[in-house]
């Protein structure tokens, strides 16, 4: 059965959530949504295969929402760089988290498809609690149906929340398994490698303009938007261009109602 839901706008969403999950971890003395808090928890041993396994939770698991998934892929790059040393004390390599951050993030999402094809929307059929809102599926419902699904799949990989969410409801809507593939591995690169890139190439310039590792924490979702906003500007291109053919389209229906 088709699942359908009315297109309307939904406010920014888990913030009372995220900030129930801040305070439950500072409590003891860990702050998950700190990405540092995460790297220096799971040590030089254990970092690679802890940051992986955060990805793919991010994009497959829906109570994996509040992983700090783009400041800590940023966070990591950094770890991966020429400044790991002063800002760490170690260095994770970047050519495994290059080759399977995209691999886990896609594995991921295919997974959260699949339980949306497999369960439908009775996934979705559960009161509100601490961790699950029913607006987080509104909110993903809505990016598709004003993107499009091929696009908001692309899209929400840049958006906290909505891309946990996004995945289980293209499977709800019955978006087609090997598409929904496609763009699902285009926005996985874009999205880890695009991040993973950035802050490796420019993260000793990052920390001279900034003044220093110490100050990291402060600046790190800065350069993460601005990080973000680049890898979105094809994304925004191709939604300008698309709305651009349905006015011209639209245009052109109309000249030919006159004409008749």
């Amino acid at each position: 059965m088709r699942h359908t839901s009315k297109a309307c706008p939904v406010p920014l969403v888990g913030v009372n959530t995220i900030e129930n999950v801040r305070a439950a971890g500072e409590s003891m003395g860990f702050n998950p949504l700190n990405p540092m808090d995460y790297l220096r928890w799971m040590g030089p041993n254990f970092a690679l295969f802890g940051v992986l396994a955060i990805i793919f939770a991010e994009t497959g698991l829906m109570v994996g929402f509040f992983f700090p998934g783009d400041s800590l892929l940023f966070l990591t790059g950094v770890a991966a760089s020429s400044a790991a040393t002063e800002v760490i004390g170690w260095q994770i390599p970047i050519i495994p988290l290059l080759i399977f951050a995209p691999l886990c993030a896609i594995a991921g999402a295919q997974f959260g498809h699949f339980l949306g094809a497999r369960y439908g929307s009775k996934l979705f059929d559960k009161p509100n609690s601490r961790l699950f809102k029913r607006e987080y599926v509104e909110k993903a419902e809505h990016y598709c149906q004003n993107f499009g699904p091929r696009k908001a799949v692309v899209l929400a990989r840049f958006i906290p929340i909505v891309r946990t969410f996004m995945n289980p409801v293209a499977g709800v809507l019955e978006m087609p398994a090997r598409q929904f593939f496609i763009w699902n591995a285009v926005g996985a690169i874009l999205w880890t490698d695009g991040i993973l890139l950035a802050a490796y190439f420019f993260a000793q310039q990052i920390m001279d303009a900034i003044g220093g590792p110490e100050k990291i924490d402060t600046y790190i979702l800065p350069f993460v938007f601005l990080i973000v906003f680049i890898s979105l500007i094809p994304v925004f291109i191709e939604i300008w261009r698309g709305r651009q053919e349905k006015r011209r389209a639209r245009k052109a229906a109309e000249r030919q109602r006159i004409l008749l």
